[in-house]
């Protein structure tokens, strides 16, 4: 093996040396050309997975993030806050809100698989599916503006806004689904706020717990309208 000293390379010939830094040229070429193959294929296998995300997403969710009335209603996701996505992601990942399927689903995102989901749905505004029991509608728009001080119950309006929209961490209610909305009311404490670790909803706990079941089923068939 024989080693050429700088000294030594100053001595080729104009000829060698403009052979030698042809070579390098080519070799910095192709080592650019293959780093920006690699990150097109990456920024295509990221695109493609959250695709895929998404497709799965709309299975249960609907097709424009509408929620599902079935058996098991799915929530409406379109037009909820990104924060609150993320958020709840992050609750089935960490189980702090119990539910296998969404743990299934959730713990494979990547953070930024997670923001493009929340992005993509928040920006989603089909119109509530509605259905609700309208008897109650009244009632519930009370409770909703001006809450149960007699109970301890506090405005939904205060966080959710006069029009349920919510904010940052503080999820959308208008257009939610009427029977998602009594599911996850009655049985907060049994899905959320678990573990631990200080989570958000833990706010939400002395408030569904000191409404009685009419009242949230007042409370949930006056959002499910709202636009």
């Amino acid at each position: 093996m024989s080693f050429r000293s700088p000294s030594a390379e100053a001595e080729l010939p104009d000829g060698g040396r403009k052979g030698r830094l042809t070579r390098l040229g080519c070799r910095f070429a192709l080592l650019a050309s293959m780093t920006i193959v690699f990150s097109v294929s990456a920024r295509a296998q990221e695109k493609g997975g959250l695709e895929a995300k998404l497709q799965y997403c709309k299975t249960c969710h609907g097709l424009s993030g509408q929620g599902y009335l079935g058996y098991f209603p799915m929530p409406r996701l379109a037009g909820q806050q990104p924060e609150y996505i993320e958020a709840q992601l992050r609750a089935f990942i960490e189980r702090r809100r119990t539910n296998p399927i969404m743990f299934n689903v959730a713990h494979v995102l990547s953070p930024a698989q997670i923001s493009a989901l929340a992005n993509h749905f928040h920006h989603l505004n089909p119109p509530p599916f509605g259905g609700a029991p309208r008897g109650a509608a009244s009632l519930g728009k009370k409770i909703y503006d001006e809450g149960l001080p007699e109970s301890n119950v506090p405005a939904c309006s205060a966080c959710h806004g006069t029009t349920g929209h919510g904010q940052n961490e503080i999820p959308r209610l208008a257009g939610q689904l009427y029977p998602y909305m009594v599911g996850q009311l009655t049985g907060w404490t049994k899905q959320r706020g678990q573990g631990t670790a200080v989570d958000t909803s833990a706010i939400m706990a002395p408030t569904a717990h000191n409404l009685t079941r009419s009242q949230i089923e007042a409370v949930a068939a006056y959002v499910s309208d709202l636009h």
